[in-house]
């Protein structure tokens, strides 16, 4: 765990080097969704350090992959699906996934298909909800919430992160700073760009401070998807060829290992050696009625285009065909 706000930086400059140069249990309703407040209004939020010290940040990446399906098998009136999955870069392993998704990224007329596929980013912290705009139909007893954080806020914090400016660690018990998260619009879709840290800082209360003593803090570690086993990650493949070739979702194969949110399917039970992503407690922010744009990443190989523009259908056969040649 990283003591000061130099160890931060440190470990952040790190990550920006290396990236330029080549209690678990959900329906405890921690998690605030900072997404449902109207546009114009504002919360204010205090971040906390993460409960496992061996955390340098006080927030984990959880990396995610939607694979949408026209329907679900066998239902003639089923309506499109999707399906999320964890990708295992999150635990610095090779995502069988992406591994064929980078090479869309050479030619430009498969890019927006790479875009659809690629690993969506999210960030959990956890503290305190100091300043509520929303009216809440029920809150925890514990007042220590989570929050999914979107790349787009995640970069405003660590920007003032890095700053110099800033001195002390904003987690700090007595000399932390609040974090505002400011809802606008922007093109239609939501956004939170005038996000910002307050300009004082402040001690944290003696109820929060009580709080802490009384509950502890979360694992952030403890709230992502469990880690795919061999046998979850061929069925991952699986399920992304058949999303690309526009199969439905077949719940007899995939069922037992992971389901279109909200969805039930009948007889199947969660294996042991697969991760319940349909039920990981911290869910996106996607959720909402009106989900706010989600930044993709692309891959700096990114490269110009080989050839023209083919129909979607087209592009979904031609990268099928070069998966299956390569598995040969």
């Amino acid at each position: 765990m990283a003591t000061s706000l130099a160890d931060i930086r440190a470990r952040l400059q790190q990550q920006e080097t290396r990236s330029s140069g080549s209690s678990s249990g959900g329906g405890d309703n921690a998690i605030f969704a900072h997404w449902n407040i109207k546009e114009g209004e504002t919360a204010t939020i205090r971040f906390l350090p993460d409960g496992d010290t061996k955390n340098d940040f006080f927030w984990v990446e959880r990396a995610m992959i939607r694979l949408p399906f026209q329907g679900i098998k066998g239902q003639a009136d089923s309506k499109p699906v999707q399906v999320q999955v964890p990708c295992v870069e999150m635990w610095g392993e090779s995502c069988p996934i992406l591994a064929e998704v980078r090479t869309w990224f050479k030619d430009k007329s498969l890019e927006d298909m790479g875009r659809k596929y690629w690993k969506k980013r999210s960030y959990l912290f956890q503290g305190f909800v100091r300043e509520n705009p929303m009216q809440e139909d029920t809150t925890p007893e514990n007042p220590i919430r989570r929050f999914v954080i979107s790349p787009q806020i995640f970069n405003l914090i660590k920007s003032a992160l890095l700053d110099p400016d800033m001195v002390e660690l904003p987690t700090d018990y007595t000399q932390g700073l609040d974090f505002r998260v400011v809802k606008t619009t922007k093109g239609g879709y939501s956004d939170y760009s005038t996000s910002n840290w307050a300009r004082r800082e402040s001690a944290l209360t003696s109820t929060e401070t009580a709080a802490i003593e009384q509950y502890g803090l979360f694992n952030l570690a403890d709230f992502l998807p469990k880690r795919p086993d061999e046998t979850a990650l061929k069925v991952m493949k699986e399920m992304f060829e058949a999303s690309v070739d526009g199969q439905p979702y077949d719940a007899e194969k995939w069922g037992s290992y992971f389901r279109p949110a909200g969805v039930q399917i009948a007889n199947a039970q969660p294996r042991e050696s697969a991760p319940a992503t349909q039920t990981a407690p911290a869910p996106a922010p996607t959720v909402e009625a009106t989900p706010e744009p989600v930044a993709v990443e692309v891959p700096t190989e990114a490269t110009a285009p080989v050839e023209d523009a083919k129909p979607s259908s087209q592009r979904a056969e031609d990268i099928l065909a070069m998966i299956r040649n390569r598995q040969k």
